[in-house]
């Protein structure tokens, strides 16, 4: 199987990518809270784990793909834009801050850790979120007229 036949499935992957990983941070939170750290940690390495794929496979995507325009029209544009804008840049700043909250751990600095981490789970949480309701928005509630895969080469043999 190659990469151009998993494609069309990769928006639904991601979903169910983003979707785990807010489940398993809010899982994490809640073992953190009980003062389960292994049970803590487990989920976190879980949630940066499917947030890891959920990475590669949204870049491998848009490599193929390219842009998908948004087929909604009238009040429920600006609405998706606002949350889908706020979904990518938050994106980018959650990278460095993950990278940072697992150094910490690995360090052993459990006094740095929980300063950064209250920052890093509810920016990492919304974007887990946003980005659901952003793919059901552009693939359920307003599906693309054409998907933009349908006119990829190995499709059209």
């Amino acid at each position: 199987m190659t990469i151009d036949a998993l494609v069309p499935y990769m928006p639904h992957l991601q979903s169910i990518l983003n979707a785990s990983a807010a489940i398993l941070l809010t899982i994490g939170y809640y073992y953190v809270k009980k003062n389960n750290r292994i049970a803590h940690r487990n989920c976190m390495i879980g949630a940066l784990t499917v947030s890891t794929i959920f990475l590669i496979s949204y870049l491998t995507y848009h490599a193929k793909v390219g842009y998908q325009p948004f087929e909604g029209q009238g009040f429920i544009r600006p609405i998706y834009f606002t949350l889908l804008f706020s979904h990518i840049a938050l994106s980018g700043i959650i990278v460095p801050m993950v990278l940072a909250t697992v150094y910490f751990v690995l360090r052993g600095d459990f006094k740095k850790h929980p300063l950064i981490a209250r920052w890093t789970l509810p920016t990492w949480l919304y974007i887990s979120i946003s980005g659901v309701i952003v793919y059901f928005l552009a693939f359920h509630v307003y599906p693309p007229q054409q998907f933009v895969w349908e006119t990829l080469p190995s499709f059209n043999q």
